[in-house]
């Protein structure tokens, strides 16, 4: 490893606008640990227009940042071959393609990024199927067990617009979740406000508190079994965890949720050969950033989901 000694000031311009802190610092601090960018953003050591700002913090145009000494590696750790079977194969996932943004069905087990111990994730893997695209982003996330849509930016121009019907919620996500009992009729929107807590291992924990932020899930139950219920969960809101906590909350956590789950109930249902957390995104639906059109993507549940709610129907 070799220090970066000195203390670097970033002034942002258009083009750089409109991204969180620290994906932008996980971009230009290549080989710098999530866990690290994490950790100098808690500690006020990176500051915009002099200020301490969380790592949920939007860039604007003009924002002096200030960026202090950190550890990089002398090679960058995530550069990958496009020859590995992990990265070849996500090419079947693609569900969708132009020169404005890409659409992918994303698989289980695989991080968005690299960092925390994950020596590269889709972004990366994209990158390297892509050499030729000069702009890969990630829109939004999906957390490393669940899968399903995925929307990738391929200009800065469609990341803005993106974003901002992100930020106006026009932009709707539906997701499927197998839960523990029967869902009751009556929960159809939780409103939980929820508090991330950052570990020192760059982990995140969410649990429900009244000094988190205002939170909404809407959910509606599709098929129930003897002991689980498949639902429908839409988000309102972008919260990080937020449809698996407030599942929990609700007393009927998703299966195979190993940070928020029930394991006598994760135990009832491996007779069904699951093994993998049971959220998927399965729509996304949002306006072309170019053309103005209204798009809808599904993506198809995968072989260990389907064979899951087949055993269940037998039962």
């Amino acid at each position: 490893m070799k220090i970066q000694n000195k203390v670097q000031f970033v002034t942002i311009d258009n083009d750089k606008a409109g991204q969180r802190i620290d994906n932008f610092l996980l971009t230009r601090l290549k080989g710098v640990p999530k866990s690290m960018i994490y950790r100098i953003i808690r500690k006020g050591e990176v500051r915009i227009n002099s200020g301490r700002i969380k790592p949920e913090y939007k860039i604007q145009a003009g924002d002096l940042i200030r960026i202090p000494p950190v550890r990089l590696a002398e090679k960058p750790q995530n550069v990958i071959s496009a020859k590995l079977d992990k990265v070849a194969v996500l090419t079947d996932y693609i569900l969708y393609e132009d020169e404005h943004l890409l659409v992918l069905n994303k698989p289980s087990g695989m991080a968005v990024h690299g960092g925390s111990g994950v020596n590269f994730g889709v972004i990366e893997a994209l990158r390297a199927l892509r050499p030729e695209a000069r702009f890969l982003e990630l829109v939004h996330r999906l957390d490393r067990e669940t899968s399903g849509v995925l929307l990738i930016a391929k200009k800065r121009s469609a990341l803005r617009l993106l974003h901002q019907q992100l930020r106006l919620k026009k932009m709707q996500k539906q997701y499927i979740a197998l839960v523990k009992g029967q869902w009751p009729l009556h929960i159809k929107v939780i409103q939980a406000p929820l508090l991330k807590n950052i570990l020192q291992s760059g982990e995140q924990i969410v649990k429900v508190s009244a000094d988190g932020k205002h939170s909404e899930t809407h959910f509606k139950i599709e098929e129930r079994f003897s002991n689980a219920t498949l639902v429908n969960a839409s988000p309102i809101t972008g919260r990080t965890h937020q449809i698996r906590v407030h599942a929990q909350y609700a007393k009927h956590p998703i299966a195979f949720d190993n940070r928020y789950g029930d394991r006598d109930f994760d135990q009832q249902l491996t007779i069904t050969g699951l093994k993998r957390l049971f959220l998927h995104a399965t729509l996304l639906m949002f306006i072309h950033p170019a053309s103005g059109e209204k798009l809808t993507f599904n993506a198809p549940l995968d072989q260990q989901l389907k064979n899951c709610l087949a055993r269940l129907r037998k039962q």
